[in-house]
């Protein structure tokens, strides 16, 4: 992945860099937690206990608030992957752990969402065999690719992230044929997700399912690495960190996008300001649809939004 600078039409290769050790790195993506992944830091070097005797690296709380476990290699190494299925199986069997620890540096009201957990690998490289082992095990791995470059500059690739689609419950009624449309281009989920698309469309009238697909069909054409992740109360649309959220109401189509609402030219007249009001998407510019046109307004926004977060 060569990265260049631009100069009177030409092109200078810039030469990589490393870091001294892995504790640089480390350091490096904690202080920078909410840039890199919109987390927010819970603990470093975090001991499992006598018997398990390991450390997990970082510790963080996702913007979904969902416990996100990060480790690194300055090398390439199996290791890596080994150790982060380890300490995802032993942190799902010691939430009481995470939870007092989220609570010390976070404060007593935090909110934690354990449908999910996020497993973050950051590594230079990854050999093709443990790619293959990572899609074998099924686990809830993201494994990241990183480059330093002698100017200073810090690059992150997603690589692999597993992505297995929830199974739908047999116990759930018909599928109207705007859900079944749904299916057949949704991406696939996380495998630990415990919330469904379906969930979100059962019992929405069609006119409402239509504008969600709508919104939806744009987000995901904008990048196959965007995963598409059903929560409680909403869909988050993401690469690394959300780019918008929407909620499908009754009547309507809600939306927020992770745009600063102060710095936005010309917002809609469906726009509102909810930086400072309580509501359940991550991201402060909300839009209201109600119809097609809501949703083609909207389409250039929720590409300034992804092109905000750097996609």
């Amino acid at each position: 992945m060569p990265l260049f600078n631009v100069a009177n039409d030409g092109l200078k290769p810039i030469p990589q860099s490393s870091f001294k050790s892995e504790k640089q790195l480390q350091q490096m993506i904690e202080a920078n937690l909410v840039a890199a992944f919109n987390s927010r830091f819970v603990a470093s070097e975090f001991r499992t206990g006598a018997l398990h005797a390991g450390r997990i690296d970082t510790l963080a709380l996702s913007e979904d608030d969902n416990p996100v476990i990060i480790e690194y290699k300055l090398v390439e190494s199996s290791d890596l992957i080994n150790q982060s299925l380890f300490y995802l199986h032993w942190l799902a069997d010691h939430r009481g752990d995470f939870e007092m620890a989220a609570r010390k540096k976070l404060g007593n009201n935090v909110e934690i969402d354990w449908s999910d957990i996020r497993v973050i690998c950051i590594a230079p490289n990854y050999k093709r065999y443990d790619l293959h082992a990572v899609q074998v095990m099924g686990a809830n791995i993201e494994l990241w690719r990183y480059r330093l470059f002698a100017n200073s500059s810090l690059y992150l690739e997603e690589v692999y992230r597993q992505s297995l689609r929830a199974s739908p419950d047999p116990a759930e009624p018909a599928k109207s044929p705007v859900i079944g449309k749904a299916d057949k281009k949704a991406h696939p989920t996380p495998i630990t997700a415990s919330y469904t698309l379906e969930q979100h469309f059962s019992g929405k009238p069609e006119k409402v399912c239509a504008l969600a697909h709508m919104v939806r069909d744009f987000v995901l054409s904008l990048d196959t690495a965007i995963q598409e992740t059903p929560k409680k109360l909403y869909i988050a649309y993401k690469v690394g960190q959300n780019i918008v959220c929407m909620e499908i109401r009754k009547q309507r189509v809600t939306l927020f996008l992770k745009l600063d609402p102060k710095a936005v030219v010309k917002p809609p007249k469906n726009f509102r300001d909810v930086s400072e009001i309580g509501h359940y998407g991550t991201g402060d510019f909300e839009l209201v649809l109600d119809s097609e046109q809501d949703a083609e307004a909207a389409f250039p926004f929720i590409e300034a939004a992804y092109k905000a977060i750097g996609g």
